[in-house]
């Protein structure tokens, strides 16, 4: 019966182990006597540092601190290094047989270049764009062309019947003060307010409004000359031949009024 027994039990099968570099006896290996920590460990918020800021601020704060990663503080780390492109130094410089400049072209050659804006011909962006309030009637056409002064202006400023209003006398009572390109203005009257005496008002130009009021006020209205256009030889003889040509045809349109008349 044992006999019977032994045969159909098989014998304990023997324990193979994985290669390992571990030399000795498994029965030496007992467990260390000093207990894990791994549940004392506990959760601390992630906090991204930037090297380089962080060292230059642990030379003056404790080592405990740390020196959270923000805009203000941004720069390289420390031992970063960042070689510069050398073109131009051959195939096993790393840019190839043209060293990033193209094949063929103006910029692939030496020398100056293109300059800036240029977009090879077509119409460039500096000239698609649309163009500026004053340009499109001339450089000067959105500048001021007067010192303009309105009536409420001259009421206020006080001045007695009879006295002469003009671009000096406003400037002695403080009324303008022009400066820059404005000093060289001429005088304007607009018609914004009343006036109440008689004035003699020496100005370039006055409004309609304007010379309406002055004129029911009683006032003298002198206009100054302004300074003339200068135009081509060509051209004034060709404005004089007109003005001679419509004072011809005023007068006769004069001369056959009148007899009706009488």
């Amino acid at each position: 019966m044992a006999a019977l027994l032994s045969l159909s039990t098989p014998p304990p099968a023997t324990l193979h182990f994985p290669f390992s570099p571990f030399k000795g006896s498994v029965k030496n290996l007992k467990p260390s006597p000093t207990p894990c920590h791994f549940q004392s460990f506990k959760k601390r918020p992630m906090i991204l540092l930037n090297q380089s800021a962080a060292t230059s601020a642990l030379v003056s704060a404790p080592s405990s601190s740390s020196v959270r990663f923000r805009l203000d503080n941004l720069g390289p780390q420390r031992g970063s290094r960042k070689k510069a492109k050398r073109k131009g130094r051959g195939i096993s410089a790393g840019q190839g047989n043209s060293c990033g400049f193209g094949m063929r072209g103006q910029k692939s050659r030496s020398g100056p270049g293109v300059r800036k804006g240029f977009e090879g011909g077509q119409m460039p962006l500096y000239r698609r764009i649309p163009k500026l309030k004053g340009i499109a009637g001339g450089m000067h056409a959105g500048l001021p062309k007067y010192v303009p002064v309105n009536l409420r202006d001259i009421e206020a400023a006080g001045f007695q019947e009879g006295e002469e209003v003009s671009l000096e006398t406003l400037k002695k009572k403080g009324l303008i003060n022009p400066s820059g390109r404005e000093r060289k203005l001429p005088l304007k009257v607009l018609g914004d307010g009343e006036l109440s005496v008689k004035l003699n008002i020496k100005a370039r130009a006055f409004s309609a409004a304007a010379k309406e009021k002055l004129e029911a006020a009683g006032c003298s209205l002198t206009e100054l000359p302004g300074r003339k256009k200068w135009v081509k030889p060509s051209v004034a003889k060709n404005i004089a031949r007109a003005e001679e040509y419509f004072a011809k045809k005023r007068a006769a349109a004069a001369a056959a009024v009148e007899p009706a008349s009488a």
